[in-house]
């Protein structure tokens, strides 16, 4: 990642927006990490990047459930129980909710499109948007930044891949545990 970054100069740095408009946090961690043990990366400018990509997308969600969430909900119910629980969630929060949302783990797209569908308020969601990209950003540089100083250029490859693993157990985990469960409530003939 570090000859990425010395390759590729300033465009990197509009790879990291695009990124982090989907997701990110990942790409975020990794990115500063190599910046603190080669100084390939500025932190300030990926902080910047990131937060920018960042409070784009999920502006590019807000106004995609705005526009068009109804016709999709009828399209795609297995959407709708997720739509449903964020749109729940956004309900009971408000305004803690979009300052967090993008802090939960799967929900951050839908839960954007879900405050549009539920019709809060454009100039209120840019506003929270924005500060909550912003924390979020300088959240995840600092992080990665701090990690890649502590632990070091030589043990950051093991680091990265034991978190990897570690999320793929856990997701593998929870596929299997839910399996089960339905195998369980379903009534048998």
């Amino acid at each position: 990642m570090a000859e990425f970054w010395a390759d590729w100069g300033a465009a990197a740095y509009l790879l990291a927006a695009l990124w982090a408009f989907f997701e990110g946090e990942t790409f975020v961690l990794a990115a500063s990490a190599i910046g603190a043990m080669t100084g390939a990366v500025d932190p300030w400018i990926l902080m910047g990047s990131v937060w920018i990509g960042s409070f784009l997308g999920d502006q590019t969600w807000f106004t995609l459930g705005r526009r068009y969430g109804p016709r999709i909900m009828k399209r795609y119910p297995k959407a709708e129980a997720k739509m449903a629980s964020a749109t729940a969630m956004l309900l009971q929060y408000g305004t803690l909710f979009v300052l967090t949302f993008r802090f939960l783990y799967g929900i951050r797209n839908v839960a954007a499109a879900a405050c549009g569908l539920a019709g809060m308020g454009r100039l209120r969601f840019a506003a929270l948007n924005f500060i909550a990209a912003g924390v979020w950003a300088g959240s995840f540089v600092a992080a990665g930044w701090y990690l890649g100083a502590l632990i070091g250029p030589e043990r950051l490859f093991h680091a990265i891949a034991g978190g990897a693993l570690l999320v793929l157990a856990v997701l593998l985990f929870r596929r299997f545990y839910r399996r089960r469960r339905q195998a369980r409530t379903v009534p048998v003939l």
